[in-house]
């Protein structure tokens, strides 16, 4: 891109993320000719949103830049004539996670953000919603990059790009950028001096490690990280951090991610969640409270900078991906980034058309994924079965189409199969209904034949 003078458009502008997003803006100001910042949220977002614009204007005005920053509810307004378009939206806000996850462990099944049956919710939820924004953008800005970090990342990006037919679309995650973060520190060798090839879906990537001399140090680092001697401290602030079996690891022969804890040992994991749950301390409660507390210290007229606070909010990095992928698509940096985009061959074990989350570099037309080839089979087999599972809550959200959904269930590794799996979709529908239009059918259904089924939802999210 030559254009300058550019738009960016960030859509869940009132996102405690947001002052992660403006420093790194500012840290690329002599790469980014930036005129205008417009954050946009929706109505239920307005104080955070005008609360973290506030923000975000003193934190220009201290790094000293002309930039405009909007603050708007007309998400048309933010769109037209953008360069730029970042996502950051949660629909249901905080309150839709906290029953992604209270509903399920109420039933001693796993509640998690991205995992399980919150995960496909929030996909649910948020599908309709990402395709959305591309017809605005089809119209008002055709030429205009999407970035998306919206959670269930790999499944929007999909969603995007195979049926929003929008291309440009690049989804990202923190959790890679930790992970190099921990390689390079374990083995004593800078990150910039080590080159890494990561490969899987989004939340369920493996990776490999090779030093500038070419050798590859993907074993030495399972030794250094899961080796029986060692603490496998994971750098992850919201997942909690059981040890994986380092046998397993180990003749698996490539490095997972933390969200594999959740396949790997799913009992351990489902019974600190249980724990969290009965103590009233789940994952998405605690967020909750940290998000208070970090709008009020944004509330300060004094604060003009980023609070360190922000990173025990889970998702430090995201923002800062955000604004290096726009910088290496604007200025064609080539930069080495981990991104969900078209499979196109990358991945022999995924379909072509499928999204995938890998290694490459960003040029000015997107991303260049490193080649990878097969699995072994013990990694073959669980991701075919979970891109299957995706691609199947994708046509689901968007066809509102509950068998689909019900068989999503099922093909999930951490929902039981079965009447649970039944239990768990009809009553997550309840407690969602008014942020799933194109379910409306099955809802109403649901509240006619099976009244017991609201009495059980509405009574455990009284408690919330």
């Amino acid at each position: 891109m030559t254009r300058e003078a550019l738009k960016i458009a960030t859509i869940g502008g009132g996102s405690s993320y947001t002052p992660e997003l403006i420093e790194g803006y500012i840290k690329r100001k002599d790469e980014l000719p930036i005129k205008e910042i417009w954050l946009v949220d929706i109505e239920a977002g307005k104080e955070k949103l005008e609360t973290v614009g506030a923000m975000a204007k003193r934190m220009v005005k201290a790094a000293g830049l002309d930039w405009e920053v909007h603050l708007t509810l007309d998400r048309r307004a933010a769109l037209k004539d953008a360069d730029f378009v970042s996502t950051q939206f949660r629909v249901g806000l905080l309150d839709a996670r906290i029953k992604d996850e209270r509903i399920p462990l109420s039933h001693g099944v796993l509640g998690q953000e991205t995992n399980g049956a919150g995960g496909m919710f929030k996909a649910f939820r948020t599908i309709p919603v990402i395709l959305g924004i591309i017809e605005d953008m089809k119209e008002l800005c055709p030429d205009a990059w999407l970035v998306n970090f919206t959670n269930p990342a790999g499944m929007v990006t999909e969603a995007a790009i195979k049926h929003g037919g929008w291309k440009k679309t690049a989804g990202l995650c923190n959790v890679p950028i930790g992970h190099r973060k921990q390689a390079a520190e374990k083995l004593g060798i800078p990150e910039d001096d080590l080159f890494f090839k990561f490969a899987g879906i989004n939340h369920f990537h493996w990776h490999r490690v090779w030093d500038k001399q070419g050798n590859e140090r993907t074993q030495e680092l399972i030794d250094l990280i899961y080796g029986p001697q060692e603490d496998s401290e994971s750098h992850l602030k919201n997942i909690h951090n059981a040890p994986f079996h380092y046998e397993q690891i180990k003749d698996l022969g490539m490095l997972p991610c933390g969200y594999h804890r959740y396949y790997y040992i799913e009992d351990e994991m489902l019974k600190h969640s249980i724990e969290e749950f009965e103590k009233g301390e789940t994952r998405a409660q605690v967020v909750k409270e940290t998000e208070a507390r970090l709008f009020e210290l944004y509330k300060d007229p004094n604060l003009d900078y980023k609070p360190k606070e922000l990173e025990q909010r889970g998702g430090t990095h995201y923002s800062d991906a955000a604004c290096e992928l726009i910088a290496s698509i604007h200025n064609d940096k080539r930069t080495d980034m981990v991104v969900s985009t078209e499979n196109n061959g990358t991945i022999t074990d995924l379909p072509y058309d499928c999204v995938v989350e890998v290694s490459g570099p960003v040029t000015a037309h997107g991303h260049e994924p490193y080649n990878w080839g097969a699995f072994p089979p013990a990694a073959r087999g669980i991701i075919q079965v979970m891109k299957g599972m995706e691609e199947t809550v994708i046509r689901a959200a968007i066809e509102g189409n509950y068998g689909a959904a019900l068989h999503a269930f099922t093909i999930n590794p951490l929902v039981p199969g079965g009447s649970m799996a039944k239990t768990l979709l009809d009553e997550l529908l309840i407690a969602h209904k008014d942020h799933l239009p194109n379910f409306s059918e099955a809802i109403t259904k649901i509240e006619t034949e099976q009244p017991e089924t609201v009495a059980y939802v509405n009574e455990l999210m009284k408690s919330n």
